[in-house]
């Protein structure tokens, strides 16, 4: 801690600019992996929940009401309820076929509630990338301003030259801090979004089928 506020009060403005950016980073990243960890692992519960009780269900309405209460993520629920809507009249959608409405309504609300799940993703995956390239851009700066005050001074011995640099390099440490968490989670998250994504491609598919009938 001390070498952390002995290098805040001896960095310059680009300094305290990177170190605010890296904690900035570092709590939006957090917040993030507390948030969607907690979101998705709902989901996943969800889902091995309400599956077997809507299929279980007698008829479509009282599946479409059993679900209602067990989805809490909403992720099943705009898929029933976009297979059994109706295309607007007088519209080119509802000129087309009954399947090919069915298809195109669910392939919507697929997409919709897979970019739900995605959310946090990128940001993710944008400061897992850029936060070591952050931290080592203080560094370099860090050394930078730490070479110009002793050349200043005129004295370049050893011990005068490894507590700045030292110090700047406490930049790299943090962006790699703030970048590990970051993809860790990102590669975990992925990994939850594309299984809950297969349960619920297989479950439009089954809703299709089911409502398309022999004909589809």
């Amino acid at each position: 801690m001390r070498e952390l506020i002995s290098l805040w009060q001896a960095g310059d403005g680009v300094a305290r600019f990177v170190s605010l950016l890296l904690l900035a980073m570092s709590v939006c990243s957090w917040v993030l992996i507390f948030w969607r960890g907690w979101t998705l692992a709902r989901a996943r519960r969800d889902l091995v929940r309400a599956l077997p009780v809507f299929w279980a269900a007698p008829a479509l309405a009282q599946g479409r009401d059993q679900i209602h209460t067990l989805d809490r993520e909403g992720l099943l629920a705009p898929l029933v309820d976009a297979a059994v809507a109706d295309s607007p009249a007088g519209t080119l959608a509802a000129s087309a076929q009954r399947q090919a409405q069915l298809t195109r309504r669910l392939r919507d609300a697929l997409h919709a509630v897979i970019a739900g799940l995605s959310r946090g993703q990128v940001l993710l995956a944008t400061i897992g990338s850029t936060a070591p390239f952050v931290g080592l851009f203080g560094t370099v700066w860090g050394i930078y301003h730490a070479l110009l005050s002793i050349s200043s001074t005129g004295n370049f011995s050893l011990d005068k030259v490894s507590g700045p640099v030292g110090e700047s390099l406490i930049m790299t440490a943090a962006g790699l801090a703030v970048a590990i968490p970051a993809v860790l989670a990102y590669n975990l998250f992925g990994k939850w979004v594309g299984a809950c994504e297969a349960e619920l491609e297989g479950f439009a598919h089954d809703l299709r089928e089911l409502l398309a009938g022999p004909s589809a």
